[in-house]
C-alpha cells in the first residue's frame, strides 16, 4: 500500500490563488471519475472546503502523482498550468505522514481557525461522497473511520474546541469588532448554505436589532427568515436593503462575484457615504476584492479572521499537546488495524456510529 495527498491550503497559498483550486459538488464528483479510471489508483477521496483542496489516495506506487494530481486539478478548474510556479502552492504527505496529516486535519489542528468542529462534517461528506463513487476499500474504510474517531475524541476529551470554533463564529466576531456591538446593528447575511446558517444562528444570539436574510432559493430564505426573527429579501433589492444595514456577511456559493465594485459605489451613495462594513467568507470570494478601494467601505475574508480570534486561542493551543498525543496512538491503530486484515476479505464500511455530532 502507497498512501499520497496532494493539496494546497491556506498555509501555503493566498485566497486569491486557493479559490482557483476550490472544487464545487460536481467537480469533486468529475475528479473522483478521473481518478477512478486511472488503473494505479486503488483508493481516493477529495476533500474542498473554504480554506484547503486536497486528494488522498492509495497508489500502486507514489512516484509521478504529484504533478498528475495538480495537473487533473488545474484541468478541471481550467486554471493554466505553469510548470515553474503552480507547485509551489501545492504540498504532499506520503504514507505514515499522510495519515498524520488527515488526522491532524480532522482534528482541527490544521484548520485556520485552531479547533474547528466543521471540518470534521465536511471530511465525512468526503468520505461518503468517494463511497458513492465505489472508490473505498477496506484500507480507506479503517482509515476513515480512525479519521473520524481522532475528531470526535479531540472534541470530546480536550479543550482543543474552547469556545466558538467556526468561520462562521470568526465572522461574527469579527462584525463585533468591526461594529462594536451587534445589539443595536442591522445585518444581511447573503447565502443559507452551512456557514450562511450558522452566522445567522451565532447573530441571532447577540440580539441583533434586525436581521435581513438573502438567498438564491427564496423558500430557503423565508422559512430561515422565520426561524432567526429576520426579513427575507429578494436579490433583485439588494442595493436597498445594503443602504440600510450596518454590515453584510456573505457566505453565498456563486462561481462569480454577485457584489461588484460599481453596485457597492451606488449603494454608498444612497447611504451618503455612511460606513459599511462587509465579510465574504464565501470560496470561491462573492465580492470583488477592488470594493476596498471604495470610500467608507471595509471589506474583509476569510484570510483575515485570523487575527481577530487569535487572542481567543490560548486554551486550544494548550490543548495541541494532547491532541498530538491522540493522533500518534491513532496513526499506531491504524497501521496495526492493516497488519490483521491483510489478508482477510472482510468489508469495513464507515461506522454509523461515527456521525458527527453538533
Amino acid at each position: 500500500m502507497n498512501l499520497i495527498a496532494v493539496g494546497i491550503n491556506h498555509k501555503t497559498a493566498p485566497i486569491d490563488i486557493r479559490e482557483k483550486f476550490f472544487l464545487n459538488s460536481m467537480e469533486q464528483d468529475l475528479l473522483l471519475t478521473e481518478l477512478r479510471c486511472n488503473p494505479s489508483i486503488l483508493e481516493a477521496f477529495v476533500l474542498s472546503t473554504c480554506n484547503r483542496t486536497e486528494v488522498y489516495a492509495n497508489v500502486l506506487a507514489t512516484q509521478n502523482h504529484f504533478a498528475y494530481f495538480i495537473r487533473l486539478l488545474a484541468n478541471i478548474k481550467k486554471v493554466k498550468f505553469i510548470s515553474q510556479e503552480t507547485p509551489r502552492w501545492f504540498y504532499v504527505y506520503t504514507d505514515k505522514e499522510m495519515v498524520r496529516h488527515l488526522f491532524r486535519v480532522t482534528t482541527g489542528l490544521d484548520s485556520l481557525v485552531l479547533g474547528e468542529k466543521q471540518i470534521l462534517g465536511q471530511v465525512r461528506d468526503a468520505f461518503r461522497r468517494a463511497e458513492t463513487k465505489v472508490m473505498f476499500s477496506k484500507n480507506f474504510h479503517i482509515l476513515a473511520n480512525l479519521a473520524i474517531r481522532s475528531g470526535k475524541k479531540a472534541h470530546s476529551e480536550t479543550d482543543i474546541g474552547y469556545g466558538g470554533s467556526s468561520v462562521s463564529w470568526a465572522a461574527v466576531m469579527m462584525a463585533e469588532r468591526l461594529l462594536g456591538t451587534l445589539q443595536d446593528k442591522s445585518i444581511l447575511i447573503i447565502g443559507a448554505g452551512k456557514m450562511g446558517e450558522l452566522s445567522l444562528s451565532q447573530i441571532h444570539k447577540k440580539g441583533i436589532q434586525k436581521l435581513y436574510l438573502m438567498n438564491r432559493t427564496e423558500a430557503i430564505a423565508k422559512t430561515l427568515a422565520r426561524q432567526y426573527r429576520g426579513i427575507a429579501v429578494g436579490f433583485c433589492d439588494i442595493k436597498e436593503v445594503l443602504s440600510l444595514v450596518d454590515a453584510c456577511v456573505c457566505s453565498a456559493s456563486a462561481p462569480h462575484y454577485i457584489l461588484e465594485k460599481g453596485v457597492i459605489e451606488k449603494v454608498m451613495k444612497l447611504r451618503n457615504n455612511r460606513p459599511l462594513f462587509l465579510i465574504d467568507i464565501s470560496m470561491p470570494r462573492n465580492i470583488d476584492p477592488k470594493a476596498a478601494k471604495v470610500k467608507n467601505v471595509t471589506l474583509s475574508h476569510i484570510d483575515d479572521l485570523e487575527k481577530v480570534v487569535s487572542e481567543t486561542m490560548r486554551k486550544r493551543q494548550e490543548a495541541v499537546g494532547c491532541v498530538e498525543q491522540m493522533i500518534e496512538q491513532k496513526v499506531g491503530e491504524f497501521y496495526q488495524k492493516l497488519a490483521k486484515i491483510k489478508d482477510s476479505p472482510e468489508f469495513y464500511p464507515i461506522s454509523e456510529s461515527n456521525s458527527v455530532v453538533s
